[in-house]
């Protein structure tokens, strides 16, 4: 009975719809060419259009991918550019009524988490206050039993598994990174295969 309330349990935590993704250092260059009235009106849109393609292409992979292009699409210049920590130019080329650019943002992680959430848009951003995380990106061939047996997995090293996000047979969950070594050798010993994907933890059979 108690095996029989578990499987329903976790078939209704599967038939959750989301996206997923992966981490951490949220930047991106956009190349611009943006022509005005004026040079100074050329310059501010072209910011103006890289920011949006910055903050759209470093966000896509942890949040509701159709809700964030409806909200950055409406959003006012000034709101985004708060999200901004830092930016770069190369190759500016000017005229008195065209910019052109390969401009370089980073994101300021926490705003961008707080920006989030004011806007409703689902995410699975790791917090930094929560200590370092492993994002883990897990494909199930079998949706029940795969995922049962994860979670038996992290059951035995006293590991910790966070749920972010559902869509089919993929999963996306975090960990301490303290526990990474561990899971992934027990995970392994029970037939998973796991690859790094620039920090993420990559997990199928």
């Amino acid at each position: 009975m108690l095996k029989r309330a578990i499987i329903v349990s976790v078939m209704s935590v599967l038939g959750l719809g989301g996206a997923y993704a992966a981490p951490q250092i949220l930047t991106g260059t956009a190349a611009v060419n943006v022509t005005r009235d004026t040079a100074a009106a050329a310059k501010n849109a072209a910011f103006d259009n890289a920011r949006r393609q910055i903050i759209t292409s470093a966000l896509a992979p942890y949040a509701d991918g159709a809700a964030l292009g409806a909200v950055i699409k409406d959003a006012p210049a000034s709101s985004l550019t708060n999200l901004v920590a830092s930016s770069s130019i190369d190759g500016e080329q000017q005229s008195a009524t065209t910019y052109s650019a390969n401009i370089t943002m980073t994101l300021d992680g926490g705003a961008v988490r707080r920006w989030l959430a004011e806007n409703n848009i689902n995410s699975w951003l790791p917090d930094n206050n929560a200590g370092d995380q492993t994002v883990v990106l897990v494909t199930l061939r079998d949706r029940v039993g795969d995922w049962l047996q994860l979670n038996q997995i992290a059951r035995g090293e006293n590991i910790e598994l966070n749920t972010r996000n559902i869509s089919g047979n993929q999963i996306t969950v975090s960990i301490p990174e303290s526990g990474r070594r561990m899971f992934v050798a027990a995970a392994r010993s029970a037939g998973w295969q796991t690859s790094d994907d620039g920090g993420a933890l990559r997990m199928w059979k």
